[in-house]
């Protein structure tokens, strides 16, 4: 009895970080409560925001004396934040105590990854005014395209109950600067609206506010209708524009510092002004003018495509760009970072940069709803920073994404920055320990947009697992090279959406649904004859290319000079036409897909090799995920090969693996179907 006490004593004594290995922790698995004494840590006020920065450092900090300051000439700063070595302590500024807050992870992150902390002068300004989080969560709990189990949002225990997880999704927010979140599916449900609801948000509201998010809400368009019984939703009718402004009122009674709305209008059967012969602009107005009076901004998607003979990928481009300059300043077009649907690489969407009056806001994917869910290692900073980094040319070059949407190039009132969530309650939060580092790489690029991949990916890691360079440095290369693995396992060379339809998970080259809409078939994307593969997207095809500033329209418009690794979006190639390399295409397509399956197996080869520096409850976790993925590349290796290859009657090169299945085979797996978004 004696050694059974003394075994719970030293069980009692383990640090929490030893027990919670299960990723719930994430990036946060700070010294557990062992921080600085109050009496090291000077500040001024009391504030909920400052209570929690100095509540971080007597439970995390184990440095010198902090000084915590607020100071009004810091506004130019913009939520930012200052920290300097003044003689024996540590000084952070900031105009605001939420800067102060931001401050303390910087300097608890420097200490978690082992960087030094002595003769200290940072100054931090966030790249984007909005930094926010779009949860595609259903009222029933369901969440579109979530791979992380059901909603963190228990809309039927609100307002009495409420999750401890909340204030921890707001806490790992908040640590990398994420300052704002839509709680709803774009596909919005009207109920969101309804008083019920409002209460519920308000309680989400409140608890998040300490720690520097404002919440925003998706909005159906037909709500004035549906909630409110009015004849129609027409923007341009007066009881609308009162319904709407009555609703305003509601909510900022409710919740004074709301963000305002995220919209999907007339995409995909949701309704919209065009119902009614309206534009989207005279929509987005209508809604900005009744959140003007409160500060709040509308963010109005411009994912738009309906049933058409255009080129699906010109669809937004034709419809937003006609409407430029008519749009209130409080308005934001959100674009998603491809002109398709945040496909494994896409050409970057041409509006960016197209609309010189109006102000534009990058959408992308956290959540891999087309590269592999949960169960693949696909890390996302290279591709937001392709995304980021991309040349519109549209003010000459040098006219990045980036420089366009954070207000480098073109003033605006507000620049922000967005991407679909991956959060949902699993204990992990995100379906995969390695997708947890595609929340973090957004909130850090949503900061700052000058940090590379391979930072991002070093203080991830590190964070969240150790700074032993024997783990860091293998599984880092891992992460930087995951992304161009899974294009070339699934979709190298510019093929896209070539997935089996409704849950986008596995491959479907064949298919081709005659009785739905031709742009939600692979073989509308791919093209694949006799004569060769891809998109003819130039001057003799759909002319996509002309949405392109020049000199990209030649660029893309051009076989010889355009990127390979785009080729087949832009054109389409002949089997045999020569790479540059000296390979056929298919040859070329051929390599590609063999080399996705190879670095797969060798990212396997790498986990299993680090198994002595982490802990056994994460590792066999990956460990198990690695051969879901591995599994699933030599799947699409095979099914597209095979598939294609009947068109190319080329032999796949002789010292490249056989595939291992039948195309017929493939043909017959089906999944369940899900809902597009």
């Amino acid at each position: 009895m004696r050694y059974f006490r003394l075994y719970i004593i030293l069980f009692l004594m383990i640090p929490l970080t030893v027990l919670a290995e299960d990723g719930s922790l994430l990036w946060l698995r700070f010294p557990a409560k062992n921080g600085v004494s109050a009496d090291k840590i000077i500040s001024k006020g009391n504030n909920p925001t400052l209570e929690i920065a100095k509540k971080e450092l007597m439970n995390h900090w184990q440095g010198q004396e902090i000084e915590l300051r607020t100071e009004k000439s810091l506004k130019n700063l913009k939520g930012g934040y200052t920290i300097k070595s003044i003689q024996n302590k540590l000084v952070i500024s900031a105009e605001k105590e939420i800067g102060l807050l931001y401050g303390v992870y910087h300097i608890l992150r420097l200490q978690q990854t082992k960087s030094a902390l002595t003769n200290l002068n940072i100054t931090e300004k966030p790249s984007y005014d909005v930094r926010i989080l779009n949860h595609w969560d259903n009222l029933d709990g369901t969440i579109e395209r979530g791979y992380a189990g059901h909603s963190l949002w228990k809309w039927e225990d609100l307002p009495h109950s409420v999750s401890p997880r909340y204030e921890e999704y707001a806490r790992a927010n908040a640590s990398i600067g994420i300052n704002a979140t839509v709680l709803n599916n774009v596909n919005a449900s009207p109920n969101m609206l309804r008083k019920d609801y409002l209460g519920k948000v308000k309680v989400l509201a409140d608890l998040f506010r300490p720690y520097g998010i404002k919440v925003y809400l998706s909005v159906n368009f037909s709500s004035p209708k549906v909630l409110g019984g009015l004849q129609n939703s027409d923007p341009l009718n007066k009881d609308v524009q009162e319904w709407w402004k009555d609703k305003a009122s509601e909510i900022y009674k409710l919740i004074p510092d709301f963000g305002g709305f995220l919209v999907k209008a007339n995409s995909e059967g949701q309704p919209g002004p065009q119902d009614y012969g309206r534009t989207h602009a005279d929509g987005a107005n209508m809604m900005a003018d009744v959140l003007k009076p409160y500060g709040g901004i509308v963010m109005w998607r411009a994912f738009v495509y309906s049933p058409s003979k255009e080129d699906r990928a010109r669809q937004a481009y034709l419809e937003f760009v006609p409407l430029d300059g008519k749009f209130r300043d409080n308005v934001i077009i959100q674009i998603k970072n491809g002109p398709v649907d945040f496909q494994p690489r896409e050409a970057f969407n041409p509006l960016f940069g197209a609309l010189r009056k109006t102000p534009e806001m990058v959408e992308f994917q956290i959540t891999q709803e087309y590269l592999g869910q949960s169960n693949h290692l696909v890390y996302l900073a290279p591709l937001f920073k392709e995304t980021l980094d991309s040349d519109t040319y549209s003010d000459g070059t040098g006219s990045t994404i980036a420089k366009i949407t954070d207000g480098t190039l073109r003033p605006a009132k507000i620049s922000a920055i967005s991407a679909v969530s991956n959060i949902g309650e699993d204990k992990n939060w995100t379906g995969h320990h390695f997708a947890q580092s595609n929340w973090y790489a957004f909130g850090r690029l949503a900061w700052n947009r000058d940090l590379t991949s391979e930072q991002i990916a070093d203080e991830w890691i590190k964070m969240t697992f150790t700074d032993n360079d024997k783990f860091v440095n293998p599984v880092k290369e891992m992460m930087l090279t995951s992304r161009e693995t899974a294009v070339d396992y699934m979709m190298p060379l510019g093929l896209h959406h070539i997935f089996a339809s409704g849950h986008h998970y596995g491959p479907e080259p064949w298919g081709d649904y005659k009785s739905g809409r031709p742009d939600w078939s692979p073989v509308y994307y791919h093209q694949a004859n006799e004569m060769g593969i891809g998109f003819d997207r130039t001057k003799s095809g759909s002319n996509a290319v002309s949405d392109y500033f020049p000199p990209l329209n030649e660029i893309y418009g051009n076989i010889k000079t355009c990127p390979e690794n785009l080729i087949l979006w832009f054109h389409h190639v002949p089997w045999e036409y020569e790479m540059k390399d000296g390979k056929t295409l298919w040859e070329e397509l051929s390599y590609k897909y063999d080399t996705g399956v190879k670095n797969v197996r060798g990212y396997q080869k790498v986990w299993d090799k680090i198994q002595p520096y982490i802990d056994e409850e994460r590792f066999t976790e990956v460990q198990s995920k690695l051969k879901i993925q591995a599994k699933d590349a030599e799947w699409w290796k095979d099914a597209c090969l095979l598939y294609f290859q009947t068109y190319s009657k080329m032999p796949i090169p002789y010292d490249i693996e056989r595939p291992v299945h039948e195309l017929e085979d493939l043909k017959k797996i089906k999944l369940n179907m899900g809902h597009h978004n």
